[in-house]
């Protein structure tokens, strides 16, 4: 099994706002769909890296809350309760869906413990394939080979990926060396996607942000977007995503 990187749901929220859903009708469809097709949700308590699993067992929009299933681990369950706030993600017909919520509090349904979350003010709704950005694993992870310009100091390195996407990549760039100027331009950048071949594109930078990995080591994730990606080369990412989500959707389905 591949160990995925940590979901950072501040870059998300705000990389995808654009496709903010606000109207509280449609959340609580969304909601009660993702509870009726028994969509899995990961969870995450905001500043920590361990992801819970979890499935909506009812949504109750007149008293304002939803209730989930409790973690199998009894430990996520009380650091979940102790939380003040909790980001999810799931995907409804492969679409994906992102959101925040206040803390979870105890209650009993249906005569077992469950927790009961406040709905969601907004959500994220990905709908297009193009921004689906899929995690690429910690052990053995892609690697983008960056020319660096003079004025960065010059020089050929290479930085592990955080995510994804047909339109783009997020790199983990540690000792800061990439810069963090959105609309910076990097030319020829060759990406090793396994089993698949390396892919040679520009990179533009789009957002930086300042994470915490798993070791509690501080790190830098930048966002970039393919520039000029050819069609080879963006038949290569769709194969290679598409690998991604079968591992990770047999994953999920060995949780359930």
């Amino acid at each position: 099994m591949q160990a995925q990187q940590p979901i950072n749901f501040d870059a998300e929220m705000e990389n995808w706002h654009d496709y903010e859903v606000e109207s509280r009708r449609e959340i609580i469809a969304l909601l009660r769909s993702i509870g009726e097709k028994n969509q899995l949700l990961r969870m995450l308590v905001r500043g920590e890296a361990d992801v819970a699993v979890t499935t909506i067992l009812d949504v109750e929009p007149d008293l304002g809350y939803m209730v989930l299933d409790c973690p199998i681990s009894m430990d996520q369950t009380r650091r979940v309760l102790a939380a003040s706030s909790l980001q999810f993600e799931t995907s409804l017909d492969k679409i994906r869906i992102l959101f925040s919520s206040d803390g979870a509090e105890p209650l009993q349904y249906d005569g077992a413990p469950a927790m009961k979350v406040a709905i969601p003010p907004t959500m994220i709704r990905l709908q297009r394939r193009e921004y689906y950005r899929m995690p690429t694993p910690v052990t053995n992870p892609v690697r983008v080979h960056i020319p660096i310009p003079v004025e960065l100091g010059g020089g050929d390195n290479t930085f592990p990926l955080a995510d994804i996407s047909c339109g783009g990549i997020a790199i983990l760039d540690p000792k800061c060396v990439l810069g963090d100027t959105p609309g910076m331009v990097f030319k020829n950048c060759r990406i090793d996607l396994p089993d698949t071949g390396p892919i040679t594109t520009d990179l533009e930078i789009r957002s930086a942000h300042e994470i915490t990995m798993l070791n509690n080591k501080a790190n830098r994730r930048l966002g970039c977007q393919f520039v000029d990606l050819s069609r080879g080369a963006l038949n290569a990412v769709q194969r290679y995503i598409t690998k991604l989500e079968r591992e990770r959707n047999a994953r999920m389905a060995g949780l359930g």
